[in-house]
C-alpha cells in the first residue's frame, strides 16, 4: 500500500528525515513512535503531501506521488485537535469530504448515517459540534476522515488531547473498528501504550532515522538498543561486559540468557527481573520510593554501589521505605543490547 524509499527532509543542515525506508501493507496498522524532534510528524507530512521530500520517494499502490497534491492522494487525515468546522453540525462535518468529491446528497446522508453508527454516535447528524465532549468530537473527526473511503488513514496524535481513561477505551474501539473495515492505518503518537494497543507493527524513530521496527511484542521483549529500551520506560540499563553466562556490571555479576553475545554491551534488566530478598544475599540496597501501579508496586532501590534500580513486586511483598534488602537478578528478564557508541 505505502512505500517510502530513502525519504529525506532537510531543515537547514539538519535532517528531519534521514533516508527513511518503510513499507505499510494493505489492511495493516503501523504506529510511529519517538520523542519530540525524532521525525515522526515530518514522516506523516511527507506521506500526506504536506511537505515534499528533499530526496527519496513516496509510493502509494506502487505509484510515485512526486508532485501529486494532498487532495489527489486518496488519503484520510485526522489530527489531535480534531479541526472540525464549529459553524457546521455533526452531519455536515462528516459529509465534508463527500461534498468535495461531488457525491449526491442522498448518498452523503446514507454514508454519514452509516459512519455515525460505526463510531458510536447514531442519530447525531443535527447536533452542534460545540455541544460534544472531547471524545465525541474525536469520533466525529474519525467519521469525517473515513467518509471518502481513503486507501490510507493517517492519524497524528489522534487521542493526545483526551484523558487517559478515555484514551485507553477509544484505542481498543479504534483497533476493533479498523479491523472490521479493513482500513490501512499509519499513525503517529508519543504514547507507547497507545501505540502498542493499536498497532500491528511499531516503528521507533530517533533523530530522523528508524531505530527499530517490529510487532509490539517484539519491540517490548527485544528492544534493539539502549535508546529504545529507555524510550520504552526501562531505566535499568548499564554498560556491561558479557563473559560466559553472566555480565560484569556496576551492580556486580548479572546472569544473562543462554547464547547471549559476548563482550562489551549495554545490559537491560527489566524491573520484574530484580528480585528483592534477604539483605545477606546478593547486592545490598536501601529501599527508596514505592509507587502503586495498580497490579504491582514499583520500588526504587539505592544500591551500595552502582546506579538506582527499579524493581516491581506484588503489594503484599513490597518492602518498607528505608529497609535494607538484598537483590538478585533473573536471567530471563535481562536483555543484552549493543554497546552504546
Amino acid at each position: 500500500m505505502l512505500t517510502l524509499e530513502a525519504a529525506t527532509v532537510l531543515f537547514g543542515k539538519r535532517a528531519a528525515l534521514d533516508a527513511v525506508d518503510l513499507e505499510v501493507a494493505d489492511h495493516e496498522i503501523v504506529c510511529v513512535l519517538g520523542p519530540s524532534g525524532s521525525g515522526k510528524s515530518t514522516l506523516l507530512r511527507v506521506v500526506a503531501g504536506l511537505h515534499p521530500p528533499d530526496d527519496g520517494r513516496v509510493l502509494l499502490d506502487g505509484v510515485d506521488q512526486t508532485g501529486v497534491p494532498v487532495h489527489r492522494r486518496g488519503l484520510g487525515l485526522m489530527f489531535q485537535d480534531h479541526q472540525l468546522f464549529p459553524h457546521r453540525d455533526v452531519g455536515a462535518n462528516v459529509a465534508f469530504g463527500l461534498r468535495m468529491r461531488g457525491v449526491t446528497r442522498g448518498d452523503q446522508d446514507r454514508r454519514v448515517a452509516e459512519l455515525l453508527e460505526l463510531v458510536g454516535l447514531p442519530g447525531s447528524e443535527r447536533r452542534a459540534v460545540a455541544a460534544l465532549s472531547g471524545g465525541e468530537q474525536q469520533r466525529v473527526a474519525l467519521a469525517r476522515a473515513l467518509a471518502p473511503r481513503p486507501k490510507l488513514l493517517m492519524l497524528d496524535e489522534p487521542l493526545g488531547q483526551l484523558d487517559r481513561s478515555l484514551r485507553e477505551r477509544l484505542v481498543v474501539e479504534l483497533r476493533t473498528l479498523f479491523a472490521r473495515l479493513g482500513t490501512t492505518v499509519l499513525a503517529v503518537t508519543h504514547d507507547q501504550g497507545e501505540a502498542f494497543a493499536l498497532a500491528d507493527r511499531v516503528v521507533v524513530m530517533r533523530d530522523g532515522r528508524i531505530a527499530q521496527v517490529g510487532t509490539p511484542l517484539e519491540v517490548w521483549q527485544r528492544p534493539a538498543s539502549a535508546f529504545v529500551a529507555r524510550f520504552l520506560g526501562f531505566d535499568n540499563v548499564v554498560d556491561a561486559t558479557v563473559t560466559g553466562a553472566a555480565a560484569a556490571t556496576t551492580w556486580g555479576r548479572v546472569p544473562v540468557p543462554d547464547g547471549a553475545p559476548q563482550g562489551p554491551c549495554a545490559l537491560l534488566v527489566r524491573p520484574a527481573g530484580v528480585r528483592i530478598g534477604d539483605p545477606a544475599d546478593g547486592l545490598r540496597c536501601t529501599v527508596g520510593a514505592r509507587t502503586f501501579r495498580g497490579n504491582h508496586v514499583a520500588v526504587t532501590l539505592h544500591p551500595d554501589s552502582g546506579p538506582l534500580l527499579e524493581a516491581e513486586c506484588p503489594l503484599r511483598d513490597a518492602p518498607q521505605e528505608g529497609a535494607k534488602v538484598g537483590v538478585t537478578f533473573d536471567a530471563s528478564e535481562t536483555v543484552v543490547l549493543p554497546a552504546v557508541a
